[in-house]
């Protein structure tokens, strides 16, 4: 059991390695980060497209692998 979580915890963090990687860099340095993120939280919606993809599979990455992190602590502990 510890062994296939650890592997699930190596594909998680393969996953959440590409996929950040893909994703575009929207903030254009701390003056962007401080107004484009009112705009973005507020204002416009995000697209359907490729970003989409990469933000839903980031987040089951991380759900993933916070997950199997958690497992594995209460199986050592």
């Amino acid at each position: 059991m510890k062994i296939a979580l650890m592997i699930i915890l190596g594909l998680a963090s393969l996953v959440l390695i590409g996929s950040i990687l893909l994703q575009s860099g929207n903030s254009a340095g701390l003056s962007g980060a401080i107004g484009g993120g009112a705009e973005q939280l507020f204002g416009k919606k995000k697209s359907r497209g490729y970003e989409a993809v990469l933000s839903k599979i980031t987040t089951g990455g991380a759900v993933v692998f916070i997950a199997g992190s958690l497992a594995l602590v209460a199986i050592e502990g």
